[in-house]
């Protein structure tokens, strides 16, 4: 099957600019809407997963036990990672090849916004566990149609020796989105409904400055001829041709496996793990510890790796630091030792993010199809992060207790530091 490899086009002298690597550095007016873009996706696709999702489906299903109560979340959000898996190579194909007098991946952003928020605005109003799937299903959609272009502008846009610096302002606004996201459904829009209303209006709203950036058109001769058949050949990417992106791509999925495992339970784990009877007020402050970890560490771990010229030694560090906070929570199960890992696991998951975003740019088979490929890699963090807490409840449930559960987490972590450092091509 050697049409997958293939270029996707030979682009054209009108065109060849859009696939040439960025050497013009972007300005700060360019990283800030970057950056604001990303605050409001992480705010309207965090806040349902960590609050807004969990209670409606509780409110919806009466669930008799906190086992019944993961699972039937794990479901649901396990049957929007098969969207997840499709939508986001294919939005990035289709973005690759659009040719648009507002550029490629504009258009995309822009419908993704439109219809993330519509669909939030619809699960709001969803009273019964059908409608509550399709609603989220459908908002997962809008997510990677919106995050797939949105990613693939670094590459198309940002220069090697600044890519960890902007992919830091792709991560650090996960943890205020998060935070900002939580206090405002839980302090002043405390209705469910107008819950999700508020961060859909936020995530359209502050996609607004980006759209507003100017991109270049592609150039009608610069792209292949639009055919399900030959999107779909080009979703596959040989692991023997490509190694470095086959490496890369594993070791994203394996990281994102452990941190999904290390933080999707913590509520359980501090309830039924360590018997705290202020379990939400607690996790509110190792959520805290958290995510100042990682805006830290997203930011300067993503500026330092541009100022050394190396990633795989960050991504390799990063990933052994969760290791490490997986373990202490598996070998010593207490609320003091989960505050230290707390702070370790943003530390360690930060610094990855931004760095290992900085690293796939730098190892794509074809600057032709950025999009694509990276939509491939999203899948890598994504895919885990929806089907954490399903999985997290199986190694709960083979031992009734947590300690399986931050051993697995801690294993995916390490698997994923060995799987980067057989990286060739990128120091």
């Amino acid at each position: 099957m050697s049409a997958p490899d293939a270029p996707t086009a030979l682009p054209s002298t009108a065109s060849v600019h859009a696939f040439a690597e960025p050497t013009e550095r972007v300005r700060a007016s360019w990283v800030g809407a970057f950056a604001t873009a990303w605050l409001g996706i992480w705010m309207a696709q965090l806040t349902p997963v960590q609050l807004l999702l969990p209670a409606q489906i509780d409110a919806t299903l009466h669930p008799t036990d906190w086992v019944d109560s993961v699972v039937s979340f794990g479901i649901i959000s396990g049957i929007s990672a098969v969207f997840v898996i499709i939508v986001y190579p294919l939005t990035g194909a289709l973005s690759d090849r659009t040719d648009s007098r507002f550029g490629r991946r504009r258009p995309w952003i822009a419908g993704g916004s439109l219809l993330f928020a519509a669909s939030l605005i619809a699960l709001g109003n969803a009273s019964d566990i059908i409608a509550i799937g399709a609603f989220w299903s459908l908002a997962m959609i809008g997510f990677c149609v919106m995050t797939a272009a949105l990613t693939a502008t670094i590459s198309d846009r940002v220069p090697v020796g600044q890519r960890g610096f902007v992919s830091g302002w792709m991560s650090a606004p996960q943890a205020v989105g998060i935070i900002v996201g939580l206090l405002l459904v839980t302090e002043v829009f405390t209705d469910r409904a107008v819950g999700y209303l508020v961060v859909a209006i936020g995530v359209v709203v502050l996609a607004v400055p980006f759209l507003l950036q100017p991109e270049e058109r592609l150039g009608a001769a610069g792209h292949a001829k639009l055919s399900a058949r030959g999107i779909l050949g080009t979703l596959w990417i040989s692991p023997r041709r490509h190694p470095d992106f086959a490496w890369t791509l594993t070791g994203r999925i394996l990281v994102s496996v452990g941190n999904a495992l290390g933080t999707s339970l913590l509520l359980y784990f501090l309830m039924f793990g360590l018997n705290d009877p202020n379990a939400e007020d607690d996790l509110v402050l190792l959520s805290l510890v958290y995510m100042v970890f990682v805006i830290i560490a997203s930011l300067v771990g993503g500026r330092l790796s541009d100022r050394l010229g190396r990633r795989k030694a960050f991504v390799f560090v990063a990933s052994a630091i969760q290791t490490v906070a997986a373990l202490l929570l598996a070998l010593f199960p207490d609320f003091t030792v989960a505050l230290v890992a707390a702070g370790l696991l943003g530390l360690g998951y930060g610094c990855f993010l931004s760095v290992d975003q900085a690293l796939a740019t730098q190892v794509l088979p074809d600057p032709a199809s950025r999009g694509k490929d990276l939509g491939i890699m999203n899948i890598a963090s994504a895919v885990p992060q929806a089907l954490g807490p399903l999985l997290g409840a199986a190694f709960v449930f083979l031992v009734d207790g947590f300690t399986l559960l931050f051993i697995a987490s801690a294993v995916f972590a390490f698997l994923g530091a060995l799987a980067v450092s057989r990286v060739r091509s990128v120091r």
